[in-house]
């Protein structure tokens, strides 16, 4: 990881140069020759990192080694873009002083305000040139005392360290590269499969509502299976649906999705009784769209009503405590007609308490056949598992290697993902076997997806690692995810490739490795929408803690957080909070992203103080929410605001002063001033928008979503027909 921070300081310093070279004067120097001393070490930083993971005493040394390197990394970027800020601040205060005397010396003004800007820069200048001076000697310090302490790493010796290496990254031909995950990750559960459909279609037999639980251990394919056989059994039941639960579950959040999924089955049927009519009716809002949020009681009440009479399905993926079925069951009525409930579950108590008439169904692990087959298909990929395609050495390799994973599915496919960046030779796919560390009984599937983080090129570690900033099951746009990567600095820049290009080629390396799970794709084969698993999950959030990549806030900290200097801030509070503003208080002033799911506070929201934010990310479920400070972040390149009605923002807020805003995501009602930011056009990604003023500079412009079918035709006669660069756009219908 510290290959990657380090890399992204020094493109960033090497920006700085570019932009300001007139006027940095001699720090221009210092700044150069900071860049060059991170330049050399991170020539050993491909050494270090493989050596810090061994348990001996040099890797705690090197470990600590790159922790302090690290730290400088950060140091440097923030005296960068303070600087920034300073410089900022400097220009609103000439700003101002204008206005109010531009009536009484205009002249003389416009004569001193051609020099404002070397005026101005000179404070921040001597301080950002103090800073990277004592950087300097501090990096100095570091690389002597590599030696010191007996640290051997070897150069990198092959002259691409410098950049990043990633011109084999190349996006597949899609539609026949990629299978369905149930093509070539499902081994061995036929029989699973056509038990347990057996079970949920028994209505004659077991006409009650029945509750079937597959258990099993985490990396078994439970959720997997389970989807199968959702798939099909699906089309017997009126109403059905699959939810994941995961620990941080909210019972109000599953009992609101099952009655709007249940409204949409309703208001599809033109026979339905007029008990259910009258549910309709109290439970939509006025424009007849979306069902209110309620409390847990009148939830229950009208969940029961709606789906009375009805035969359903109810999948609960990933379901962790016992309280969840003691919740929900008072809302899912047993019209003794075969409606069904499945869950998965790691514990047996969940499946023991929620039917005690039904045996919990326990998946057995692949046998060796299976194994060997499983970890081959996603090694070879598209290629036909055989010994005219295979070499007979390396399916006798890859039988002892799958051995190794125990018979637990998600090790073989992650596992296999390694295999697939390799070459199809006996002597790379032994080193696997060889590097592997499988002495630690009882943890070889934790070992294979350590492992394949640390497979991973220096360029996707911090890509896969931002994944825990999401919470567990969350399903992730593709689309957002990447807009979020290009804001973060993860995607360079390369020759003859959008960053849009470069971010999509990185997700589709991670599928390639199996370290996200692909859950719906566009129509030319595209990722859409996916998701990661518990395990993996569990990693990224360990990775991220180790190197303080991100803080991830699920509850309140009990006392004081002893870390406010975190990159980088992800609340993931569950429902029993009614206020969350107390988690502002550990966001430190130096966060560079925040993302916020499920906000709730009671008073407006102020983010100024986190001056130095590229990423702001917040999901509530709230009206009239004022956003103070938001015009102060200068630094900002990613903006989602979603799920908010009547989002406010202050009299005085200024879009034009957000000159390094690149992605937009959400619903304003205030939007004059918008069009003014010249940097948005590059990625911008708007709901509910208007046609833009006629002078409008949006040449650049690639991405327009959600605009109303109403401001179509001011957009047509104003603008679409200069947006020379726009490669996706969408329309929003108004249909009544």
């Amino acid at each position: 990881m510290a290959e990657a921070i380090v890399s992204f300081v020094v493109r960033k310093l090497g920006d700085l140069i570019k932009k300001e070279a007139e006027l940095l004067g001699g720090v221009k120097s210092q700044v150069s020759r900071v860049q060059t001393e991170l330049m050399n070490i991170r020539c050993y930083l491909a050494s270090a990192d493989s050596k810090q993971r061994k348990g001996d005493v040099e890797s705690a040394l090197v470990e600590n080694w790159l922790n302090q390197l690290r730290d400088v990394a950060y140091r440097i970027e923030d005296a960068i873009d303070i600087f920034y800020v300073e410089l900022e601040g400097n220009h609103l205060q000439v700003e101002n002083t204008h206005n109010r005397l531009k009536y009484c010396c205009y002249y003389l003004f416009g004569k001193v305000k051609n020099l404002r800007c070397k005026f101005m820069k000179v404070p921040g200048l001597h301080k950002l040139g103090t800073e990277l001076a004592d950087i300097q000697k501090e990096l100095e310090d570091i690389f002597v005392s590599k030696d010191k302490y007996g640290i051997t790493l070897l150069p990198d010796q092959s002259g691409k360290i410098s950049e990043y290496v990633i011109n084999e990254v190349v996006l597949p031909n899609r539609r026949a590269a990629y299978q369905d995950v149930d093509d070539i990750e499902i081994v061995g559960q036929d029989d699973d499969k056509d038990n347990i459909r057996k079970l949920l279609l028994s209505s004659e037999k077991i006409p009650r509502r029945a509750v079937i639980t597959i258990v099993g251990p985490g990396g078994l394919g439970k959720t997997t299976l389970a989807r199968r056989v959702y798939k099909s059994v699906k089309v017997d039941f009126e109403y059905h649906t699959m939810l994941s639960v995961s620990q941080q579950f909210s019972i109000i959040d599953i009992l609101t999705k099952i009655l709007r999924e249940v409204l949409d089955v309703i208001k599809n049927l033109e026979d339905a009784d007029p008990e259910k009519q009258k549910v309709l009716q109290l439970v939509t809002n006025f424009d007849g769209n979306e069902p209110k949020k309620q409390d847990m009681g009148v939830l229950i009440s009208r969940v029961k009503k709606l789906l009375s009479g009805m035969r359903y399905l109810i999948i609960l993926d990933d379901v962790w405590v016992v309280e969840l079925w003691d919740q929900l069951k008072y809302a899912l009525p047993d019209d003794k007609n075969g409606s069904r409930v499945m869950m998965t579950s790691r514990n047996l108590d969940v499946a023991n308490s929620a039917d005690s008439r039904m045996e919990p169904y326990m998946p057995n692990l692949l046998n060796d056949e299976e194994s060997c087959d499983l970890l081959l298909r996603k090694a070879l990929q598209n290629q036909e598992v055989n010994e005219v395609e295979c070499p007979s050495d390396l399916i006798e390799l890859a039988k002892e290697l799958s051995k190794k994973c125990e018979g637990l599915p998600l090790a073989l496919i992650v596992l296999g993902g390694i295999l697939s960046t390799r070459r199809q030779t006996y002597r790379d796919w032994n080193k696997v076997l060889d590097t592997m560390d499988w002495h630690q009984e009882g943890k070889d599937c934790m070992n294979v997806l350590a492992m394949s983080y640390e497979d991973m090129p220096y360029y996707l570690k911090p890509c896969f690692t931002y994944l825990s900033s999401f919470p567990e099951d969350y399903e992730i746009s593709a689309r957002v995810l990447m807009y979020m990567w290009i804001a973060e600095g993860f995607i360079p820049e390369q020759e003859k490739k959008t960053m849009e290009e470069t971010a999509e080629a990185f997700l589709e390396q991670l599928y390639q490795r199996s370290m996200v799970q692909v859950s719906r794709r566009y129509s030319n084969g595209s990722i859409k929408y996916f998701r990661v698993h518990d395990l993996l999950h569990d990693l990224a959030m360990h990775e991220a803690r180790k190197v303080n990549f991100v803080t991830i806030f699920q509850k309140l900290p009990q006392g004081s957080h002893p870390d406010r200097v975190t990159r980088r801030v992800s609340i993931q509070a569950d429902q029993s909070l009614d206020d969350c503003s107390e988690f502002i208080m550990y966001i430190g002033s130096n966060t560079r992203s925040l993302l916020w799911f499920d906000l709730r506070l009671r008073d407006p929201i102020h983010v100024i103080d986190f001056r130095l934010l590229r990423v702001l990310k917040i999901e509530g479920d709230a009206d009239g929410y004022e956003l103070r400070g938001l015009d102060g972040l200068i630094h900002l390149k990613y903006l989602e605001i979603r799920n908010f009605r009547g989002l406010k923002l202050p009299s005085d807020f200024r879009w034009d002063r957000l000159q390094n805003l690149e992605t937009l995501i959400g619903a304003w009602e205030e939007q004059k001033g918008l069009w003014s930011i010249r940097t948005l056009p590059h990625t911008c990604v708007c709901f509910d928008l208007d046609g833009p003023p006629v002078n409008a500079d949006l040449r650049n412009l690639q991405t327009l979503r959600s605009i109303s079918s109403s401001g179509l035709k001011a957009w047509h006669k104003n603008q679409l027909p200069l947006l020379n660069n726009l490669r996706k756009f969408g329309l929003k219908l108004h249909t009544r």
